[in-house]
C-alpha cells in the first residue's frame, strides 16, 4: 500500500488537519494517511505542548470514524528530538510492504533544505505537498508532487488561546476533541 505520513503536533489536532488528509487519501493515489504524532518538533519551543499521550488520543478521537487513516506513536520510542528521515527508515523496516510519502504543506518548502537528510527523503519517499496561504512553493524533483487542496489557514495557537480565553472553538475542532479538551481542561 502507499501510506502518507501526515507528522505534526497536532497540539490540537484540528478541522483543517482532517480535511487536509481527506483530500490528500481521496484526490492522490494514497491509499492510507497515518498521522505521525511528533514528541517534540525540532523547529519548535516545548512549552506550548501538551503531553504526547494526550495529543494522540485527540488524534484518535478525531480519525476514528474514518477508515483510511491511522494514529501513530512511533515517534514515542525513538530519541528525541526526532528526525523525519530516523522515522521514515524506522517505518521502511518495520514495514517493508508499504510505500511511505511524506505529506507536507507548501510553507515547509522554505526550509526543506535544513532537514535532516532532506535528500534521502526526496529521493527514497517523495513530498505530497498542499498548499499554504501566502506561498507559492516550487520545488523541482520527480518526487515532488503538488496537490490541489483547499487552502486552510487554521492556527492551533488561536485555537489554544480560545480555549483559555472560554471562547468558541465550534467548527474547528472535531466535537470529540473538543469534548476531550473540555472534560480534562486542557489549554486553560
Amino acid at each position: 500500500m502507499k501510506i502518507g505520513l501526515f507528522f505534526g503536533s497536532f497540539n490540537p489536532i484540528h478541522i483543517g488537519h482532517l480535511i487536509i488528509a481527506n483530500v490528500m487519501q481521496d484526490q492522490t493515489d494514497l491509499d492510507e494517511v497515518w498521522f505521525v504524532v511528533s514528541p517534540q518538533n525540532p523547529f519548535k519551543a516545548r512549552k506550548t505542548l501538551l503531553h504526547e499521550h494526550d495529543r494522540l488520543k485527540m488524534v484518535e478521537l478525531a480519525i476514528a470514524d474514518h477508515f483510511f487513516f491511522r494514529a501513530s506513536d512511533v515517534e514515542f520510542h525513538m530519541p528525541k528530538p526526532s528526525y523525519t528521515i530516523d522515522t521514515l527508515t524506522y517505518l521502511s523496516v518495520q514495514h517493508p510492504q508499504h510505500d511511505f510519502k511524506l505529506i507536507v504543506g507548501g510553507d515547509n518548502l522554505t526550509h526543506f533544505h535544513k532537514w535532516k537528510n532532506h535528500e534521502q527523503i526526496l529521493e527514497h519517499y517523495g513530498l505530497y505537498v498542499y498548499p499554504r496561504p501566502g506561498e507559492s512553493p516550487s520545488l523541482e524533483h520527480p518526487n515532488v508532487r503538488f496537490v490541489a487542496a483547499p487552502l486552510m489557514d487554521i492556527s492551533a495557537t488561536f485555537i489554544r488561546d480560545s480555549i483559555k480565553s472560554n471562547h468558541s472553538v465550534r467548527y474547528l475542532l472535531h466535537e470529540k476533541v473538543e469534548e476531550y479538551i473540555r472534560d480534562r481542561k486542557l489549554y486553560f
